[in-house]
């Protein structure tokens, strides 16, 4: 019985504290309901929403305009028949960036929607940014049904509610054409159930409703306010969330992480203070009395200063000592290995006579030769690999291309005056010519390129041609063999780069991420939810300032312990179906996590449980994939969107997902595969050629173990000759159209192009969506001839490969490929 008592008690006590929250909102308690309107067609219009619902017969009183700081289309409205307040803007779908920012801290979206259409195609683009980062309480709103004919009015109300059930199948419609309706979008507003986000529920947040910049002076901050550009912006503004304190760093979104002075705390500007009145007509027992809120009535009071010497620092990086690597005198360990090195001494043929102290200076020329090699290669970083593979990659398709041409040469100089009467009959229409001016020939080159690359990929994986121009042992160095790529060891301590000493890591994230969150949690110093608190932010730029008068909001958060700290982070996300173009590793691309926002360069990398985890080279659109990048540590759980900039400034939804984790010791490894063809066999034995071309590789890669296409195990049992034949040994028998592999892996790292200053978005314009590849090539059009196209020469087998990356011939060629031989022509190549 205590324990049902306990229970009972614990469910009721959580029941009256989401009740009290819920009614807290909008109160005088509590922060004004900020509601964002949204408009997702060209043909709605957001600016009559506002309009109705700031008119007298919505039962609302405007007590502010432009109350929202970069906002025109703001106002503050207190509704005395509810007893709560609100804080209304338009929220325009241009700018995607403050979009975003808004939905972060809205506590409600209103999405007006075409009374025929519903959204647009840029709306859809809109809705799945939104759901993706974490979409807050929303409503639905139509405009023009009062319009329509009564005997239409049902039908096109249940077109509509078809329409929106795909994205919102639990939402009410609510027609917006009257004062009545109005009213009610107020009530449902004010006692809808709130979703809550986890990202913005942990941590303060505010919108700025008033902005000021403040120069430094010669004598403040970092130097003089005109060669810095630096000052103190205040920025005012209602606390939602936690308790935000002065010694916590906050982040302006798009701008920066900053520290604050002090905090101050204002006059509220929209008081909903309510006097008991006599009644003068049945059925009004309150009235409400709205104050001024003039700031210069009420003396401004300090709430908080910040102290120095516990305010948390803006250090991003680790300081990195570059003698810390440095011996001055040998540890106990040290010693103790020595000790037991010398007694383990390594036997060797020498001169008769020799000492063993002159013995210890004698190198065999290979091993020193060898040596001399490893030093040189191992001065360059990573990056230098990926290039030699990237272009040994696109050698094949660079042939293929060249061959083509000088094809194409030959036949132009044979049949030139056939050319030329072709060229005068098949003239293009004004549409066309339009079509093509509009058309830029470049991007279709590349993509072109990444659409074959990432088909090579796919028909292919991960396999790469022996050079024959340098040694494979020199050129593979960094790479190595292993016997179980689940079970085989690796160290993540092993080879680190530079870029690890600049970084910080947690002995468990999972144990810390709870800690501090708890810690957040019960913390009430500070300014807490709800006031109207004024914020001093030092050495602020200009930029942000010029920013705000541009027309765009400003969103603050007050960051927890350690989430201006750079480290490793991991984004687990999902490719998203609009966005068909190949993503390769590596390449730049603009992520919004959580409040940031910031530019990098990430690696992707398969989602497994194990300790390693193999790089994928393009982002997969069937399965999750793991992206890893160098960024501030940020707690889960956090939304994440990826978008990819065109070279018109228009970004494109690439991927969405979550915040995974923060490890700098997750091990991914690149694949590299070599590939042999069985030259005889004799049942469990093989001999293999073009895998490597001369004998010292192939004793190099000795120890690492071969598997086949269909299955089979084995290893290489010795070199036959110096042109790199090799005697192999498999566990069963060989097939001639087998293909011998040979597997390769290497640990990769994130390339640091951390930058956190993100270019604004083109505008896609009502009615276009996200760009989408097609295919890399252009469709002939009806009427419109081509020029012959030259005579099919001997298929090789590099002309035969770059013939499948084209659109149209996978099906007809694949079964050519599998059986494919790869000659000594080919991997010259």
């Amino acid at each position: 019985m205590d324990r049902r008592h306990k229970a009972n008690q614990l469910r009721k006590t959580k029941k009256d504290q989401v009740l009290m929250e819920k009614r807290r909102l909008g109160s005088r308690d509590g922060p004004p309901h900020l509601v964002a309107v949204v408009s997702l067609h060209a043909n709605a219009d957001a600016g009559a929403v506002s309009k109705l619902l700031r008119g007298e017969g919505a039962g609302g009183v405007v007590h502010l305009e432009r109350c929202v700081s970069g906002v025109g289309d703001s106002f503050g409205l207190i509704v005395p028949r509810f007893k709560q307040r609100f804080t209304f803007l338009n929220q325009s779908t241009d700018d995607m960036h403050s979009l975003l920012d808004v939905a972060k801290v809205a506590d409600s979206l209103v999405f007006v929607l075409d009374s025929t259409e519903g959204w647009d195609t840029y709306g859809d683009h809109c809705l799945s940014c939104l759901f993706a980062q974490g979409l807050a309480s929303h409503a639905l709103v139509c405009q023009g049904l009062s319009d329509i004919s009564v005997k239409k009015r049902v039908d096109f109300r249940k077109a509509l509610s078809k329409i929106t059930e795909v994205r919102f199948p639990d939402s009410r419609l609510f027609p917006l054409d009257s004062d009545q309706d109005a009213t009610l979008l107020l009530r449902h507003l004010g006692s809808q159930r709130q979703r809550k986000l986890g990202f913005r529920s942990r941590r303060s947040h505010l919108l700025a409703e008033r902005v000021a910049f403040t120069p430094n002076g010669p004598m403040e901050g970092s130097g003089s306010g005109g060669p810095s550009g630096l000052g103190t912006l205040r920025v005012s503004g209602y606390v939602r969330g936690r308790a935000l304190h002065a010694n916590r760093l906050v982040h302006i979104s798009g701008h920066g992480d900053f520290q604050l002075s002090q905090i101050d705390a204002p006059p509220d500007p929209l008081p909903l203070n309510l006097t008991t009145v006599r009644a003068t007509k049945p059925g009004r027992g309150r009235d409400v009395e709205m104050q001024d809120g003039d700031e210069s009535e009420a003396p401004v009071r300090v709430l908080m200063k910040a102290d120095p010497s516990s305010r948390e620092s803006l250090q991003v990086e680790a300081a990195v000592d570059p003698m810390d690597g440095e011996q001055t005198w040998p540890t106990e360990q040290e010693l103790l290995d020595a000790e037991e090195a010398r007694k383990n001494k390594r036997v060797m043929k020498v001169p008769k006579g020799t000492s063993d102290y002159q013995a210890t200076w004698i190198i065999d020329e290979d091993e020193e030769e060898e040596n001399g090699e490893t030093d040189e290669e191992s001065s360059d970083d990573d990056d230098g690999d990926d290039l030699m593979d990237e272009a040994m990659d696109g050698e094949d398709e660079e042939n293929h291309s060249q061959e083509t041409g000088s094809q194409a040469a030959s036949e132009d100089e044979d049949d030139e005056e056939e050319e030329e009467e072709e060229v005068f009959s098949t003239e293009r229409g004004g549409a066309d010519q339009r079509y093509d001016d509009n058309m830029d020939e470049a991007a279709e080159e590349e993509g072109l390129k990444r659409y074959r690359e990432a088909r090579s990929h796919e028909l292919f994986p991960d396999e790469v041609d022996t050079p024959l121009d340098a040694p494979a042992r020199i050129r593979f160095q960094r790479y190595r063999g292993l016997k179980s790529f689940r079970s085989s060891p690796w160290d993540p301590m092993e080879n680190l780069p530079l870029d690890y000493s600049r970084i910080f890591q947690f002995q468990s994230f999972e144990r810390t991420r709870r800690r501090i969150l708890a810690e957040a949690a019960a913390d009430e110093d500070g300014a807490m939810d709800g006031w109207y608190v004024t914020l001093h932010i030092i050495d602020v730029p200009v930029s942000v300032m010029e920013s705000v008068q541009s027309g765009k909001p400003l969103v603050l958060v007050s960051l927890l312990p350690h989430e201006q700290k750079m480290s490793v982070m991991h984004l687990l996300v999902q490719r998203h179906p609009s966005n068909t173009e190949p993503i390769k590793s590596k390449e730049e691309l603009v992520f919004h996590c959580g409040f940031r926002r910031f530019r990098a360069s990430p690696i992707f990398s398969q989602h497994t449980t194990a300790d390693k985890h193999k790089m994928e080279r393009f982002l997969r659109p069937d399965a999750p994939t793991v992206v890893s990048v160098y960024a501030p540590i940020t707690f889960p759980p956090a939304g994440v969107l990826l978008f990819k900039q065109r070279n018109d400034g228009v970004q494109d939804l690439v991927a969405t997902g979550s915040l995974l984790s923060c490890d700098p010791r997750r091990v991914v490894l690149k694949r590299i595969v070599l590939s042999g063809h069985p030259f005889k066999i004799n049942r469990r034995s093989a001999v293999v050629r073009y895998m490597f071309f001369n004998r010292d590789d192939i004793m190099w890669f000795k120890p690492v173990e071969l598997r086949t296409k269909w299955g089979r195990r084995g290893h290489i049992k010795d070199a036959l000759g110096t042109h790199g034949h090799m005697k192999c040994v498999f566990d069963n028998q060989l097939r001639s159209q087998d293909t011998v592999l040979m597997n390769l892996y290497k640990r990769v790292y994130p390339r640091w192009t951390y930058d956190p200053l993100v270019l604004t978005p083109c505008f896609l314009g009502p009615g276009q969506g996200p760009a989408s590849l097609e295919g890399p090539g252009r469709r002939r059009r009806r009427g419109q001839k081509t020029r012959p196209s030259p005579k099919p020469a001997a298929a090789s087998a590099p002309a035969l490969r770059s013939s499948l990356l084209l659109p149209g011939t996978e099906g007809r060629l694949f079964q050519c490929l599998r059986v494919r031989v790869r000659t000594p022509t080919e991997s010259r190549r």
